[in-house]
């Protein structure tokens, strides 16, 4: 899952486009609140593989829901002068993914969009672009944290524009294993035991891309793709980072700049204003329906490393996001007489929200109170999943 999609970020410049400039004082023009809702268009034509294309809409900026789906289209991706492939509805709505195809690069290509309501859109053609390989992906420690950089090139000279995306993943492992649970309003052995280790997983939200044109080589040296802290959780067992890189054509770089321009320098007065992206889809059937989105045509490379903490230098003080989880809550019997017991465990552990974690005793053999917890420093599945990745060693 993308922590700030294409769509939203195309949603709320279209929305702060519309606004600015405006002044210090806190001000809601009617534009704002009756934004005209646009398609929005998120993908490209993969060359060599499946496209995955996700259509949504533009939304008021001060929307309390998620932006609205567009679900039931028909899309197709289009030779210049020759075939269609089409790319179909997944189950997951608003998502359309195609077969793996493998396209002429010698050939144009775009893509075209019918709604349910009739609106007919076309990206416009675009030449094929072949992505070259990563050459490496490399991290280094410094005194700040850990920074993760890319190295490639393209002998034949002719990339010059890339952009990159990556997927996080990293080990959850939780402080507690409960051997106990309440249960029919009674304490027993647990009967299903809680994930002793789960698995984060996180998308790119910044927009990363570089150029050559400058260089008289096709190189990218040492580009800095992500930077970690030294007191990231992510790094407290074992980290992965799956590295995507694209080659663009000039027309496509320059959107995805504006793009990162306009996200990133909006935070002070003198920073640009920014600017209505649109991107390469237009409406054939009605000017007046504007579209948001720039569709390519390019093949991608991929690249994964693992860094594990054994790695790391020794006096980091890496973190694992459960310090606030330490020590465990201690819920005592003392005092309680035997026919309150039932009614303290109720009140303790009838939410799910609050679990214990195990009996403690007194020298006598006594029950004297539980350990617990919350459900989060114990169920690693609220901060991942217990589903061991594929490619995890």
């Amino acid at each position: 899952m993308r922590a700030l999609s294409l769509s939203f970020r195309l949603a709320v410049l279209w929305c702060l486009a519309l606004a600015l400039p405006g002044c210090i004082d806190p001000y809601m023009p009617d534009a704002i609140s009756t934004t005209k809702s646009y398609l929005v268009v998120d993908g490209f034509i993969n060359s060599r593989g499946s496209t995955s294309i996700k259509l949504s809409r533009t939304f008021d900026i001060d929307a309390k829901t998620a932006p609205p789906i567009e679900t039931r289209a028909t899309l197709f991706i289009e030779e210049e002068g020759g075939t269609r492939y089409a790319v179909p509805e997944t189950s997951v709505k608003g998502t359309y993914t195609s077969a793996s195809l493998t396209l002429n690069p010698a050939k144009n290509y775009r893509l075209s969009i019918r709604t349910s309501a009739g609106l007919e859109y076309a990206s416009t053609f675009v030449p094929v672009k072949t992505t070259p390989p990563i050459d490496a992906v490399t991290w280094r420690p410094s005194e700040n944290g850990l920074t993760i950089y890319i190295n490639t090139h393209d002998d034949t000279n002719t990339t010059k524009y890339y952009r990159w995306e990556y997927e996080e993943t990293w080990e959850i492992k939780p402080p507690y294993y409960p051997q106990i649970e309440y249960k029919n309003g009674q304490m027993q052995d647990i009967t299903v035991p809680f994930p002793t280790i789960c698995w984060g997983n996180s998308n790119s939200s910044e927009i990363k891309i570089s150029n050559t044109t400058r260089l008289t080589q096709d190189v990218v040296a040492d580009f800095p793709l992500r930077a970690l802290p030294i007191t990231s959780d992510r790094l407290a067992y074992r980290y992965s980072i799956l590295v995507k890189q694209y080659a663009q054509t000039a027309e496509e770089y320059i959107h995805w700049d504006l793009l990162k321009r306009n996200t990133e320098n909006i935070g002070t007065l003198f920073d640009p204003l920014p600017t209505q992206l649109t991107g390469n889809v237009q409406c054939l059937n009605n000017a007046a329906e504007l579209a948001l989105g720039y569709v390519g045509a390019h093949s991608t490379e991929q690249k994964r490393i693992f860094i594990s903490r054994t790695e790391l230098p020794r006096n980091w003080r890496v973190t694992n996001g459960y310090e606030n989880c330490v020590p465990p809550d201690t819920v005592f019997l003392k005092n309680t007489r035997l026919d309150g017991i039932a009614a303290l465990l109720q009140s303790n552990f009838s939410s799910p929200l609050y679990l214990p974690i195990d009996v403690l005793y007194l020298p006598t053999g006594r029950v004297s109170g539980y350990l617990a917890k919350s459900n989060d420093c114990i169920d690693c599945r609220t901060r991942g999943t217990a589903v061991k990745p594929s490619f995890w060693p």
